[in-house]
């Protein structure tokens, strides 16, 4: 059911993928291509904000802290799959792997070299503190506008 806590927590999660993303881009090789980088990041927050937080709302602000973390935690899972999904997809195109298991093992390979690249520590505060924010915003939203 749409409500404007759900709306709150897409929102947040959405600008929280945006500046994570801004984040990341430093960190990478310089060689790295990133096309839709930003795009999918922000789409992605957007989903973990709308079904993750927003559908927990209303339990108390000393819940919403963990609701928040694990909200920005699924967020950066599902980044982190996407992306790896992606690399596979186009390693896949130059013959890479030899078979559909292989390929399978390499999205889990990549995201492993992609999270060597994510052991920051500005990035990673930036992540927590903003995930709080949301779950904190967004159980303000729902006591306020329910």
């Amino acid at each position: 059911m749409p409500s404007s806590a759900r709306l709150i927590a897409a929102v947040s999660l959405g600008v929280l993928g945006w500046v994570g993303s801004e984040m990341v881009r430093p960190l990478m090789p310089p060689h790295t291509a990133f096309g839709w980088f930003n795009y999918v990041n922000v789409a992605l927050g957007l989903l973990c904000g709308w079904f993750v937080i927003g559908s927990r709302t209303g339990r108390g602000y000393v819940e919403s802290v963990s609701i928040g973390l694990t909200g920005g935690a699924a967020l950066v899972f599902w980044a982190l799959f996407a992306q790896s999904f992606n690399l596979m997809l186009k390693q896949s195109l130059d013959r890479k792997f030899k078979g559909p298991i292989e390929a399978i093992v390499g999205i889990f390979n990549n995201a492993l070299e992609y999270l060597q690249f994510l052991w920051d520590t500005p990035l990673i505060v930036t992540l927590v503190i903003g995930s709080i924010v949301a779950g904190l915003l967004t159980e303000f939203v729902a006591r306020r506008w329910t």
